[in-house]
């Protein structure tokens, strides 16, 4: 699309959970400069609510960028300057739902990914589509979707918000108003409970089962633009308040998962991207459509008509925060007065228990899951003896999440009928060297990093630059932009422990314990 070779670099957005970061790379895959404005993932004015003003968002972004500036003007990088921009792309997380009035004004505070509210008594579907899913034995699975969709929560209890809202938008597509004017979202970008098609990477048609279980009027949902495609260009307004050039280029990246897994160079479906971050995730790229469970899709991927298949872990990386938490005091403190990052202490604290942690396993299903596990499920630790320190129980919880994002692994190449045979590692827990090594024991394969630690900020430059024509088609930019870093082969000794210890003992641990968590669900959800 540019034929201007003095446009050789493209800004990234990145609006994850704990922070916002601008970044520029250039057609290499170098990050050149990087903002990072932090901000408060959610408030709470009731149990299990998280939700965030809008407002938050654009205006860590804006600082964001600006800093760029700032910082570029002053001769930071002799030679690198904004003029140098062939384009802009946004990646975000997923699943923070906004509703704007008629004049793109929120309506009420966006509901975050991490809320946990629930819309109960609903009316089951009906008609033919009910049936379907009670012979099928499917109803429950339903429910539950209609019971975690936002939007039912805001009709129900909020119906006067809901009707005056004009568009109804993910984070992203609020970001991309606000940038280029325009009501318009990346495909890559629809991961959540609304009336999508995720087999034909639109919004779902006329009969869709999904326009019952979440009841929006189509005219409310924005318009959709593949990954790589134009969103628009940045606006003067916006240009006033980010520093961003009036008029360049909007490219549609996709969702953060989508773009750390493009971000990582995971485009063929025998590499795997771990993401080890708050949700923890396996995912791989695919061109057939496949559900590893039933009625739960593949997101759409950050290459145009491809799917993202992915195994999540609800509460991933979040019980090693918890972790430092409750019981990291010491290191913290520690780390402190030796000038060192945390993580140093907390990855000699893995080094000092054995492969296995002498019996320990842990399973993390600390938040109910939808088919697997089941909505009943709870976390388990099991094998606990007069040995057993802390240190155990931090190497146990990294080794729960490596089998369990192992079974997913597992899960997706049985049913897609290709082996991951090597593995990726992205997000904040890629950075332990003792997460990355216990990784690779329990799978058994190579898990390298990749050349810079913003995965997702890579990837959505790396759409852009594909999008501009910067570079020819994915697997050249990929090849170009994307290297790899440390890889941590497998300790055959290690591997040995853990694949008796996953198949004999993990594997079997949810339907020995399941019984018991069906009575704790039914004891604890009566009415």
């Amino acid at each position: 699309m540019t034929t201007d070779s003095s446009k050789d670099l493209i800004l990234a957005i990145d609006n994850g959970t704990q922070s916002v970061r601008a970044l520029i790379f250039d057609l290499q895959g170098n990050l050149l400069i990087k903002s990072r404005v932090p901000i408060e993932p959610y408030f709470s004015t009731a149990p299990g609510l998280a939700e965030q003003h809008p407002q938050v968002f654009w205006d860590a972004l804006c600082r964001a960028c600006q800093d760029l500036w700032a910082r570029l003007e002053q001769g930071e990088l002799p030679g690198v300057s904004k003029e140098r921009l062939a384009g802009v792309a946004l990646t975000s997380q997923r699943s923070t739902m906004i509703n704007l009035d008629k004049q793109g004004q929120p309506l009420r505070p966006a509901i975050v990914w991490l809320d946990q509210r629930r819309t109960e008594g609903l009316t089951p579907l009906g008609g033919l589509w009910g049936l379907a899913f009670r012979l099928s034995g499917m109803t429950r699975t339903v429910a539950y979707l209609q019971a975690e969709a936002e939007a039912n929560w805001i009709q129900k209890h909020q119906p006067e918000i809901w009707n005056q809202t004009h568009k109804y938008l993910f984070l992203s597509g609020y970001l991309t108003y606000r940038l280029t004017g325009q009501l318009i979202d990346s495909v890559g970008c629809q991961v959540g409970y609304v009336p999508f098609d995720y087999k034909n990477l639109r919004w779902s048609g006329r009969f869709d089962w999904k326009w019952q279980a979440v009841p929006v009027n189509k005219s409310l949902l924005p318009d959709l633009v593949p990954p790589a495609g134009i969103l628009g260009e940045i606006t003067k307004q916006a240009s006033e308040e980010t520093g961003i050039p009036a008029g360049l280029t909007m490219i549609a990246a996709a969702s953060d998962k989508a773009c750390e897994v493009v971000g990582s160079g995971c485009l063929e479906p025998h590499i795997g991207c771990l993401s080890y971050g708050t949700t923890a995730t396996i995912n791989t790229t695919h061109h057939k459509y496949i559900e590893v469970i039933p009625l739960i899709p593949p997101y759409p991927s950050a290459v145009p008509g491809a799917y993202s298949v992915e195994t999540q872990i609800y509460r991933g990386f979040w019980m090693v925060s918890w972790f430092k938490e409750e019981f990291g005091q010491h290191e913290q403190r520690l780390a402190e007065e030796r000038g060192v990052t945390p993580e140093v202490l907390f990855d000699e604290l893995v080094q000092a228990v054995p492969p296995g942690s002498q019996g320990l396993v842990l399973q993390p299903y600390w938040s109910p899951g939808l088919k697997v596990p089941g909505p009943e499920a709870r976390g388990a630790i099991i094998g606990f003896g007069d040995v057993h320190t802390r240190a155990h129980l931090y190497r146990a919880i990294l080794e729960g999440l490596a089998y369990a994002l192992r079974d997913g692994a597992e899960r997706t190449s049985k049913r897609s009928g290709v082996p991951i045979t090597e593995l990726r590692g992205v997000g904040g827990g890629s950075q332990s060297n003792a997460a990355m090594q216990i990784t690779a024991d329990i799978f058994g394969l190579p898990t390298s990093r990749i050349h810079v630690y913003e995965a997702s900020g890579l990837g959505a430059a790396l759409v852009a630059a594909v999008g501009l024509g910067l570079h020819p088609d994915f697997p050249t930019a990929i090849s170009s932009m994307i290297r790899l870093g440390e890889t941590f082969n497998p300790d055959p000794q290690a591997h040995e422990i853990y694949e008796e210890l996953y198949n004999k003992v993990y594997m079997k641990m949810y339907n020995q314990l399941r019984p018991m968590y069906e009575e704790i669900y039914q004891i604890t959800h009566r009415e």
